[in-house]
Order: structure tokens, then sequence, then C-alpha cells
């Protein structure tokens, strides 16, 4: 195991150094960039201070060298204007949009998204667990009709609309704390009590839009993976033997089904982030999704950047845990083996 986890961490490296090169090709393939336009714009204007600023960004930052020296200077791996300072180095680059580097930009907007999404994700696995094991049990019934058709729903409603909705009658009715992830009064406050409290409190309306779709579309899977298990001889067998019900489900055949279930987990993360861009601007909240929206709309290239190649490392990090809980769950998958 030991000898199989550090070969995925080595691959994980290789392949992040990989989409890194290309995330900063495609983010540059458009002509121009943020400051060659801002500094187009200033000419039309006839501001020569505002420009002098923008043309010592842009040597600042390297950006009148060619693309692929540009690359290896913001990843740390050649010497720019001010030596060896990249990613590499703890450098995220500058972001020229907000004008301040972009770890500052960030903030607590990278653990809030992993906050958010680890919600996110709690909620589909606890809801469409046992929904989507009791619609195989209990197929043809009224109740497995109940259940395709909240799920139904589930995949035709729009994140954003849900997002509304939850917005208006949430906070009418329930009396449901919406916008942001936290009161207004912790913001730059230090982690308290009340102020975890707070965020969980302002969890709820986010994991319930974001998680909707994807519990949908898992409860269907689930469902069809552990109806085709049950069909199986096995389970005939013990049946014959007098097994319980709950004891012959949740034994063999729903470990079974499970397989493809927890292999998702690699990719809900990275739709998680991607999809709730959207939602994130709707509720306001202070996630990745509206920074990198911004960041794409403007050119900012740093900040999109380091925000596409945080996808991918989340992308990377649950297909790992995926695989280790496969292994665990299932007998019959050996790392190593032929």
């Amino acid at each position: 195991m030991i000898r199989y986890l550090g070969q995925r961490f080595l691959t994980m490296l290789v392949t992040l150094m990989i989409v890194s090169a290309l995330v900063f090709w495609i983010i540059n393939l458009p002509p121009g960039d943020y400051l060659s336009n801002q500094i187009a714009e200033l000419r039309a204007q006839g501001e020569a201070a505002s420009i002098e600023k923008a043309e010592f960004l842009r040597k600042q930052y390297s950006l009148d060298q060619p693309l692929w020296k540009q690359y290896f200077i913001w990843l740390g791996a050649a010497p720019g204007p001010d030596g060896y300072n990249g990613l590499l180095q703890g450098d995220l680059g500058w972001s020229f949009e907000f004008d301040q580097p972009v770890k500052d930009v960030l903030g607590e907007a990278l653990w809030l998204t992993c906050l958010v999404n680890l919600a996110a994700l709690l909620f589909i696995y606890i809801v469409s667990l046992p929904l989507g094991a009791v619609a195989a049990v209990k197929a043809g019934s009224w109740l497995d009709y109940f259940i395709a058709i909240i799920g139904y729903i589930g995949l035709a409603t729009p994140n954003f609309l849900l997002a509304l909705i939850l917005l208006y009658y949430g906070q009418i009715y329930l009396d449901l704390p919406v916008g942001g992830l936290m009161d207004p009064s912790f913001e730059g406050e230090p982690l308290s009590w009340a102020k975890i409290k707070s965020i969980l409190a302002h969890l709820i309306v986010p994991t319930i839009v974001i998680g909707t779709a994807g519990t949908a579309a898992m409860i269907r899977r689930l469902r069809a993976n552990l109806l085709d298990e049950l069909g199986k001889p096995y389970v005939v067998t013990a049946k014959a033997k007098g097994l319980s019900a709950t004891r012959r489900v949740v034994k063999y055949p729903l470990r079974a089904a499970l397989n493809p279930f927890v292999a998702d987990i690699g990719n809900l993360l990275p739709s998680l982030v991607s999809g709730s861009v959207l939602v994130s601007v709707v509720l306001s909240l202070p996630t990745l999704g509206p920074a990198l929206l911004t960041a794409l709309q403007t050119q900012d290239q740093y900040l999109a950047a380091f925000i596409l190649l945080f996808v991918s490392a989340l992308t990377l990090v649950g297909m790992l845990v995926s695989d280790i809980l496969l292994a665990i769950l299932d007998p019959r998958i050996r790392f190593g083996g032929r």
C-alpha cells in the first residue's frame, strides 16, 4: 500500500505539471492579456501615469516575455525579475483585476470552497445511499416511483433557480440565513464557536442547492446497480438459506453496488466547484466560483490559472480517495495485483 501511494503521489505531481502547462496555454489563447487591454484603453483616454504603472507591471511579471518563459517563471522553475519566485516557492502570482496578490484575493475563499463542497458531497451520499437502496429493494412499488419523481425533479431543476427559490421562501418561512457563508460581523475575525455556528447555519441553503442534482443522479445509479446485484444467484442462495432480508441486501449486494458509487468521488469534486459558479453568484458566496468567473472575463491569467490548477488538484485527490475506499470496500480489488 505504501509503495502504491508513493507511485500515485508521483503520478499526481507529473499530472499537475502537465495540467498547469495546458491551463496556462489555454488561458493565453485569446489575443492580448489584461495589461495589454488596459494599456490600450488608457492610451485612448490619455492617462500617462496609469500607462506607466501598467507597463511596469507588465515587465515585473514578465508578460513581455515569450509564453513558454512566462509559464516557467510563473511556475518558479525559471528566474524572473525578482529571481526564482513562483508557485514552487509559494508565490501564487498577482491579480491585475483586484490589484493585489492572488493569495490575498482568495483569502478565505479556498477553505470556504472546500467546506461548501465537502458539505455538498456528504449531503449527496447521506441522502442518496438510503433512498437508492430503498428504491431498488422496493422496485415497482409506489415508494420507488415517488423516489424516482423526486430524482427527476432534482435533475430537471437548474441549481440557480433552486437557489432563488430557497433564497426567497427559506428566509420568509424558515428563517434560514441566506447570502454569504457567515454573518458579516464575523468576516476577518479569528475562528470561534460563534463563528462556526454562523457558518454552519449559512451552509444549509448552499449545501441543498449544490447537492441536489448530484443526489438525484446518484439515487438512480445506485438503484440500477443494486437491482443488478439483487438478481444474481448468490442472493437467491442467501434467501434459500434463510438469511434475513436486511442482511442479505447489506452484507454483499449493497457493498458490490457501491463500487461505482464510491468511484464517482473524483468526478464529483470538480463538478461541484465548476457547477456552483452561478449558485455562488446568486447566493453571494465567497468561494472560488465568482473569482474564477471574473478572472476569465477579464483575462486575469494568474488568478484564473491558479483556481483551475486548484480544481485539478481536487480532482486528483478525489480519485485517490475513491481508489483507497474501493480497496477497503471490495476485497476483490487489490493494489499491485496482476
